[in-house]
């Protein structure tokens, strides 16, 4: 056996934890963190030094958060905080490789993966940093906190056992229609529930859009402000969101779902 390689394989590698978030980024109002996250997961942030986030301002913000719960390992000011590339939130972690951003784990440093909202690398980027980091040799340990999208799903009352989670809808009318229509063909022909989001500011856009084009009897469910005190749920046919039973707003965060 070569020594040289023995030793390296010997040497101790960091762990990446995948740390969530609260789902109260850009919001009004924020939950008390205790109430959103485990204190075991809130224990585990605060001993973590380095890091990569998607934004280090909105990491920072969350590790004040953290610190006030239990004391940090390190101040605000010395926390290593090293951001995905832009190019990387917009076109996706497909084909990005992150290993030298992983460099910390491989010198036996414990490493946290963030989002600014909820689970990173679950709609929303980290998927090519935990990627790398299987490459790597280095474990990958998820802790426990909110999933938008579990949550939404779970509250909605559509089908469970078989969901795809498809990202955003198109921004322009015409094309989100188009969209709308093709999830709702595969919904209706396969029971598959259809999961999407939007950006805050187009929900009422989008919604005008769903009630158009969805057929009466396509159930629309939609969840939003989730994890905080006015979390509201609202699942109906289409015909019933016609009638305006109910209404969003263009300001709280929302996930919206299809299915028969």
């Amino acid at each position: 056996m070569n020594p040289v390689a023995g030793a390296i394989s010997a040497k101790r590698l960091g762990t990446l934890y995948l740390v969530p978030t609260p789902l109260d980024f850009g919001c009004d109002s924020v939950a008390p963190l205790g109430e959103v996250l485990p204190q075991a997961t809130i224990v585990r942030a605060a001993a973590l030094q380095h890091w990569v986030c998607e934004n280090a301002k909105s990491a920072r913000a969350f590790l004040k958060r953290v610190g006030e719960v239990s004391p940090l390992c390190a101040s605000i000011q010395e926390q290593d905080l090293q951001e995905l590339p832009r190019e990387v939130h917009k076109k996706g972690d497909v084909g990005f490789d992150a290993r030298s951003l992983l460099a910390p784990a491989l010198q036996g440093q414990d490493m946290g993966l963030l989002s600014e909202a909820g689970m990173p690398a679950i709609a929303d980027p980290g998927a090519s940093v935990v990627r790398a980091a299987h490459a790597l040799g280095i474990e990958v340990q998820p802790l426990i906190g909110p999933v938008s999208l579990m949550l939404a799903l779970a509250a909605s009352g559509l089908n469970g056992q078989n969901f795809a989670f498809v990202g955003y809808v198109p921004s322009e009318p015409a094309l989100r229609a188009q969209r709308i229509k093709a999830l709702e063909a595969l919904a209706l022909k396969t029971g598959q529930t259809q999961l999407f989001i939007e950006t805050p500011y187009r929900n009422e856009a989008l919604l005008r859009t769903l009630v158009e084009v969805l057929q009466a009897g396509t159930r629309l469910a939609v969840s939003m402000g989730l994890t905080l005190e006015t979390c509201r749920h609202y699942s109906g046919t289409s015909q019933e969101w016609k009638r305006g039973k109910w209404g969003l707003n263009n300001q709280t965060p929302a996930v919206f779902a299809i299915g028969p």
